[in-house]
């Protein structure tokens, strides 16, 4: 059974992220962890040892979550009912990325499903705050969906790669069940840099080769950029997701968190899939 972790703000964006979780793992056996996490807006010292202004405050907080999460959880098994999959809530006082990272371990959570902006997401910002740290931290795939991105089958996946990282099958899974699932077409993405591949380049490609088998397609695209080979792409062809390897010089730190994506004008339209490398 996939175990699958779903945070939420209560947001139309975080709420899209999970309708996207259910919509693509429809077909799976599932367990879905609905988790919303709290910390009063005073919390510091005083709270701690029970400011008299501040005291049931903290309990308050924790009704109105639970409360939230049971309607959420209610209204989900209304409208996509589903005998493969159950839904657990989870409320915690808690950091957003404290309290992801003790159930990845307690829970053993296979992947994380989460929006890319909270409900008070400013339009200029591509990716949150929140999404970006659990991304580098949380130790656990992560699929990160937009704003007001409507359900679609990821039968088409871009996989952009610099064949730097070593793969290995358990890292590539979430990927593979995926495009299992959907029957999708993984298209893998290599720009040239004007050199030939070095040896232990081509031996992280014959490892894809071999992992992602008749699913995969593989491209050669010229050196005007990858972020620019990225936008080309999803021009040309449909893309449904965006997959790539987090490491310390990962492509989405270089698309999605440097400032200089505001000049380049790339905007994320699909769900992204961060791999984690073992």
């Amino acid at each position: 059974m996939k175990r699958i972790l779903l945070p939420t703000d209560f947001s139309d964006n975080a709420y899209d992220a999970i309708v996207y979780a259910l919509s693509t793992f429809k077909d799976e056996k599932c367990k879905f962890y609905l988790l919303n996490t709290y910390t009063p807006p005073i919390y510091h010292t005083e709270y701690l040892v029970g400011s008299p202004g501040q005291i049931g405050l903290g309990d308050v907080m924790q009704e109105n979550s639970i409360s939230q999460l049971e309607e959420l959880k209610d209204q989900l098994e209304k409208q996509y009912k589903n005998q493969k999959h159950s839904i657990i809530v989870h409320s915690a006082f808690n950091t957003l990325l404290g309290e992801i990272s003790d159930m990845v371990k307690a829970e053993r959570i296979d992947l994380i499903v989460m929006g890319t902006k909270g409900a008070t997401g400013a339009k200029e910002i591509l990716f949150g705050t929140n999404t970006v740290h659990v991304i580098k931290k949380a130790y656990s795939p992560v699929i990160a969906v937009p704003p007001k991105f409507s359900f679609e089958a990821p039968k088409e996946i871009l996989f952009p790669t610099d064949y730097e990282t070593a793969y290995e099958k358990s890292m590539l899974e979430p990927l593979l069940s995926i495009s299992s699932l959907h029957k999708s077409r993984i298209n893998v993405m290599h720009v040239r840099t004007g050199y030939d591949l070095n040896t232990a380049q081509l031996s992280h490609k014959d490892q894809l080769e071999k992992f992602l088998g008749n699913y995969a397609l593989f491209h050669e695209v010229p050196n005007n950029g990858v972020i620019a080979a990225v936008n080309d792409f999803q021009v040309k062809s449909k893309i449904n997701l965006l997959v790539m390897v987090q490491n310390k010089h990962t492509f989405m730190e270089r698309l999605f968190i440097e400032p200089v994506i505001k000049k380049i004008g790339c905007h994320v339209t699909v769900p992204f899939l961060v791999l984690q490398p073992e």
